[in-house]
């Protein structure tokens, strides 16, 4: 009959019924409570399934799914009155292109019954995956110094591995410099009172904040040392969708670019 050997071979993509594919997008909200149509569409589309996103939505609107922003009191967690040297920005317009070339780190407060709960984090710039944390009863050197080592562990970095944080005390504390020198970091510190110069971080806490910790009412630190590394690990790194990455999550985003062999001629990510 003369046809191309795809066309005997193709498979059309699944159609869902109305019924089905409100259902469906119920069980994401529910899994994902922070997204929004877009990734919901995304998510879709990752699954086969043919929907258009003004379809998801209107479905998400008429069903009151459509995720909205609470407000949350501001914890300081930065005191930047020091002695100890403060550090360039080194990352400002710096193209990133590659796994371990940019690590950022951050600290944020979490809210249990009798006082709060602080968690240190680092994530990989490149792929925006939270490589090291850490959680404490105390908001000191220590526990930064946990997420580093943990960081460290996992990743063995190349020598000139920026790592960027703000000028808080727990990361220009002499302990943490020296680790850092000790493994060949290159320094890098944002501006005093400007959360900009870390917007990668600040975007992972307030992804943290809105899609886990408003969600649950913890009551003890086991309760917080049970589910803050699940959803790092699980939900974070495994499933969560990110729009800077294509839509995928940071663990599926690192195998694909390491599976490149020249992943610099990639697209690069340079917004939080």
């Amino acid at each position: 009959m003369q046809l191309p050997r795809r066309s005997h071979y193709y498979k059309a993509k699944e159609k869902l019924s109305d019924e089905a594919l409100e259902a469906r997008i119920g069980d994401i909200c529910l899994e994902f409570s922070g997204y929004g149509y877009r990734r919901v569409t995304k998510q879709l589309h990752r699954e086969g399934r043919i929907v258009n996103h003004k379809k998801v939505a209107r479905i998400m609107r008429e069903k009151g799914w459509l995720c909205r922003s609470r407000k949350k009191r501001w914890i300081t967690t930065t005191n930047s009155k020091h002695g100890f040297e403060i550090y360039p920005n080194l990352i400002k317009g710096l193209k990133i292109s590659a796994i371990n070339q940019v690590w950022v780190a951050d600290i944020t407060y979490i809210h249990i019954l009798v006082c709060f709960v602080y968690l240190a984090v680092i994530l990989d710039v490149f792929s925006r995956k939270a490589i090291g944390y850490a959680l404490s009863r105390n908001i000191d050197t220590a526990l930064t110094l946990n997420a580093l080592r943990m960081a460290i562990y996992n990743r063995q970095p190349p020598p000139g591995c920026i790592h960027h944080s703000d000028r808080g005390v727990q990361y220009a504390s002499g302990d943490y410099v020296k680790e850092l020198k000790a493994h060949s970091f290159q320094i890098s510190m944002g501006r005093k009172a400007n959360p900009y110069d870390n917007a990668y971080a600040e975007s992972f806490i307030k992804t943290l904040k809105s899609e886990e910790v408003q969600l649950w009412e913890y009551r003890t630190m086991e309760d917080v040392e049970k589910r803050i590394p699940y959803f790092i690990e699980d939900v974070y790194n495994q499933k969560r969708l990110h729009s800077s990455l294509g839509y995928r999550p940071p663990c599926e985003f690192e195998t694909m670019m390491m599976s490149t062999q020249n992943p610099c001629h990639s697209t690069l990510i340079t917004t939080p």
